[in-house]
């Protein structure tokens, strides 16, 4: 792999942590992400042309507030410090007295004024919308630094030491609510950090092929298809780099939507002619999770059953060394970093078991969804894959809540097809990020036929997105809910309500286990 320009974004625990990396990437710059504790050296070794500090729950004055390696000033990179990451500076290089509790907490839109542009403002106009998520502040700037920009709240909303290429900002330039935050960011990374654009997804496509080449070698390879969007493009990936020594294993665990495993069989062995061999293990799955209700085992059971069906099915294909898996970014966040607590599980994270001897290959871990789907459109593969929803690992399993029964699958499968099939009637479904039917462990009385019922209800969620870190619930027509509410209480037997979840994330989960 070259060596290419790039930023380091550490990570203090922000939610949009993986934004700004985002946001850099879309700037044509390579962003990797690294904890907020990572010595100096181990910076220095990927060759910076600069570090992003962000933002993060805790305070800075608090005994056990996570802090950056004191070195990193030395190497002499250009800083951007954001919201969190700029009281670190503040802190660093003045004193904790330097930031204090805000009297009058910013959250969500505000006006920022600009005083100095100091480069970093640089063709921005004054004054312009802002996001903030703060309850902390900049109360003065340190020594040798100069104030940019002040808000309402915030006296010193962006602050610099411009010969030394410090700077920090109280506000967020990667959230799109920020008007000109792309500008900022461009001006830190071209003019200050004098970065070039090297960084795309052809580059990507290139590099991870030549790097899946050098990690394979003449071995073979097997990996897990589920018929969603990552694992597609990771085969596809791998399929690029490896042809026919790569063997697609896809497992059908009782747990996929409604004729799923007749289409993924079609577009991946007739249509994108891939090594695809298709395993029915559904009674094996739900034989193992029958009384379960708890998702986090359930989760767990259905991870071991994955683990020991590719291990059968790959000792049977003989001589197989590596497992390729569609890990995403968003998986490895949520499922717990260094600044990052658990939110959930993902069975496809965290590595394999000691006993297993096959390795893992993940081209896609540090890239977000719709870069994936990007480059899955790159390498041909067909639009109703690359465009397809996401789904969780673990399948119906998540979406049915309490216990598993054959019933209740029928009747989600059955819910979710039905709102799948209104959403592509109405030209909706690919401006939705993700939208699917939950079943809940809930019956509620109802009337048909001038008949008391007592029925199941079902559930639906559909949201917006960028990149599944953040998302909110899409406003679909009322009209629509309507007709989609009426379908499944007329068409799914024993169902007799519908509701429609506008919970954001965060603080929910877009899935609900």
């Amino acid at each position: 792999m070259k060596q290419r320009e790039n930023v380091v974004v550490l990570d203090f625990g922000a939610q949009y942590t993986q934004l700004i990396a985002r946001r850099v990437r879309e700037c044509g710059v390579y962003a990797e992400i690294l904890s907020g504790t990572t010595p100096a050296d181990e910076i220095a070794a990927r060759s910076p042309a600069g570090i992003i500090l962000s933002g993060g729950p805790g305070s800075v004055y608090e005994p056990d507030a996570l802090r950056p390696d004191p070195k990193i000033y030395d190497l002499g990179l250009a800083v951007l410090g954001i919201c969190y990451g700029q009281q670190l500076l503040a802190q660093h290089f003045g004193s904790s007295k330097n930031v204090c509790r805000a009297k009058h907490q910013e959250y969500g839109r505000t006006h920022l004024h600009i005083e100095r542009s100091e480069r970093l403002f640089c063709g921005v106009k004054s004054p312009l919308q802002v996001w903030m998520s703060h309850a902390d502040r900049v109360k003065q700037v340190p020594d040798g630094f100069v104030r940019l920009a002040r808000s309402k709240a915030a006296p010193v909303a962006a602050m610099a030491r411009p010969e030394e290429r410090l700077y920090g900002v109280q506000f967020h330039p990667e959230v799109e609510h920020t008007e000109q935050g792309r500008a900022i960011l461009e001006n830190w990374l071209f003019d200050i950090c004098q970065l070039k654009r090297d960084w795309s997804l052809k580059s990507f496509i290139d590099e991870a092929i030549e790097q899946i080449v050098q990690q394979v070698g003449e071995g073979k390879a097997v990996c897990g298809l589920s018929g969603g969007v990552d694992s597609a493009v990771a085969a596809a990936l791998v399929d690029r780099a490896i042809g026919d020594r790569l063997v697609c294993i896809f497992v059908d665990h009782g747990l996929l939507r409604a004729g799923e495993f007749e289409t993924v069989r079609e577009v991946f062995s007739e249509q994108f002619d891939l090594n695809l061999v298709a395993v029915d293990a559904s009674d094996r799955f739900l034989d193992r999770l029958s009384g379960v209700t708890d998702p986090e085992e359930k989760r767990r059971i259905i991870g071991e059953e994955f683990i020991a069906v590719f291990e059968e099915q790959a000792s049977s294909i003989g001589d197989v060394d590596f497992l390729v898996q569609g890990t995403i970014y968003p998986d490895v966040v949520e499922s717990g970093t260094q600044s990052s607590a658990v939110i959930k599980s993902h069975h496809n994270v965290g590595g394999l078991p000691d006993h297993m001897d096959l390795q893992l290959v993940e081209p896609l871990k540090y890239l977000f969804k719709d870069e994936v789907r990007r480059v899955g459109e790159q390498l041909g593969l067909p639009s109703e894959v690359v465009w397809r929803h996401p789904f969780p690992g673990p399948g119906l399993a998540v979406r049915v809540l309490g216990e598993l029964t054959a019933d209740k699958l029928f009747k989600l499968r059955q819910a979710d097809a039905i709102f799948m099939e209104q959403l592509r009637r109405y030209g909706l479904y690919r401006d939705i990020w993700q939208a699917f039917a939950v079943l809940p462990d809930v019956r509620s009385v109802g009337v048909k036929g001038d008949h008391r019922t007592y029925g199941q209800t079902v559930v639906l969620r559909a949201v917006t997105s960028t990149d599944a870190m953040t998302a909110d619930w899409a406003r679909i027509p009322h009209e629509v809910l309507d007709e989609t509410a009426g379908r499944i209480v007329n068409e799914v037997d024993g169902v007799n309500r519908v509701a429609y979840d506008i919970t954001t994330k965060p603080p929910g989960t877009i899935e609900w286990e």
